[in-house]
């Protein structure tokens, strides 16, 4: 594939250059501009970075470099990030900032195109990410493909049976790298049905997959204990000595005149059948001085909704949770699977990076290998990349976008069958913000 390398030239008198660990302290000195931040940048000396430091590039003035830094951007490299069915090598875009002073100069356009010209150098052919602001990336061709779901969960609040959960046993305990480094790694690999034969999989739920984003996951420093809350803990269920399921959490504490009102904040939450989720969310839910539990970054359809008897006492709020960019048109829609046959040409059109644009062929069976090439036949529905993006993991329905006039159909009867077959069992998610 082609890239028109002057779209990612970077505006007069900028240069960009790949950052090191020697960047460091320029580095966070230029991400708490772009995202302001309490602590100074020598408060941050005891904390990992979670960088892969190869895949890290500064914007800096070139007759000016020793004043620091204008802009950044990198990425992490998911080699698994998984899509429906399957897993694909994905860029996870991440500290993308520009300086206050440098601002509106052109430098954010001129690092997403750097970004998608790395990608197709190694051969990503998806980008992700989650965004600060969420008028910012569609420009840039990257749809919402997942939402999340945020809960207030009251303590106490009564769940229904489920056969087998009395079968677990719990353990409660501080959070150590060494003693559950393994467990988390592991069960968090498994989210959703590993074991259907038709290989339902969660589409989005990236795990940390480098030892820097594992040792910034760990760390644990005082200083950085925001809001009052406790050092990391976790609770593990397991059933005849085998790990079923575990979840991280920090407790905080409100003493009020009429009692203690704490309230227990939720990290990775993963469960790997139904009665190992309410064994777990049975003890999440009763611990004691506390008001309520707070989940962070539940996928839409998560266990938790369905066991609840009065779901409507959570408060469920639903936000926006992975972005994704599809880089590679032929490459990223066949790597992933669908849940009803498919044969359609699609009409594509993507303004950065016209090799994606034009009409593809897509076909495969139910949940079986998919073909891509590119045809002269007329399409079938035509829409742009961002909407692709959109409805790449199976989150977003082609006909909702098609209903809001971002898809149109061409073929009778091609919306439905391309909705059904984009469509996936289990909603997408990622559990945790990179």
């Amino acid at each position: 594939m082609t890239f028109d390398r002057s779209r990612t030239a970077l505006p007069a008198g900028y240069r960009s250059r790949p950052l090191t660990a020697d960047d460091r302290a320029a580095l966070l000195d230029l991400d708490t501009w772009a995202f302001p931040d309490p602590h100074a940048v020598a408060e941050f000396d005891d904390l990992p970075l979670p960088l892969t430091w190869q895949r890290v590039v500064g914007v800096e003035r070139e007759d000016a470099p020793g004043d620091g830094l204008a802009a950044i951007h990198a990425s992490y490299p998911f080699s698994r990030f998984p899509v429906p069915g399957n897993t694909l090598p994905t860029a996870g875009l991440t500290w993308v900032g520009v300086h206050p002073q440098h601002r509106r100069r052109g430098l954010l356009t001129a690092m997403i195109d750097q970004h998608l010209d790395e990608c197709r150098r190694r051969g990503e052919p998806l980008s992700a990410l989650f965004a600060a602001e969420a008028a910012i990336y569609g420009r840039f061709g990257y749809g919402k493909a997942a939402d999340d779901l945020r809960v207030t969960v009251p303590r106490g609040a009564a769940l229904r049976d489920v056969p087998g959960a009395a079968d677990h046993t719990v353990r409660v305990e501080h959070a150590d790298r060494a003693r559950h480094g393994d467990l988390v790694a592991r069960l968090h690999r498994a989210p959703g049905l590993p074991t259907s034969p038709a290989g339902i999989n969660r589409p989005g739920w990236a795990t940390r997959e480098t030892d820097e984003l594992w040792e910034s996951y760990w760390a644990d420093p005082k200083s950085f204990r925001a809001s009052g809350r406790e050092s990391l803990r976790i609770v593990v269920v397991e059933r005849d000595g085998d790990p079923r399921g575990y979840a991280t959490f920090r407790r905080s504490m409100d003493w009020q005149v009429t009692g203690p009102r704490g309230t227990v904040h939720l990290g990775d939450v993963v469960a790997l059948d139904p009665a190992a989720a309410r064994a777990l969310w049975g003890v999440l839910l009763d611990l004691d001085l506390m008001s309520s539990t707070d989940p962070f970054l539940l996928p839409v359809d998560d266990t938790v909704m369905s066991l609840l008897v009065d779901p409507r006492a959570a408060g469920a709020r639903i936000t926006d949770n992975v972005w994704v960019r599809v880089v590679d048109v032929p490459g990223a829609l066949a790597g992933r699977r669908y849940q009803a046959d498919v044969d359609l040409v699609l009409g594509v059109t993507d303004d950065r990076l016209p090799d994606n644009a034009g009409s593809w062929r897509l076909r495969a069976t139910a949940f079986g290998p998919a073909t891509c090439e590119r045809t002269d036949a007329a399409a079938d529905l035509e829409l742009d990349v961002r909407e692709l993006g959109a409805a790449y993991l199976g989150g977003t329905s082609l006909a909702a976008l098609a209903g809001a006039g971002l898809v149109a159909d061409r073929t009778p009867g091609a919306l439905s069958q391309a909705a059904a077959a984009f469509g996936w069992p289990l909603a997408p998610a990622c559990g945790w913000v990179f």
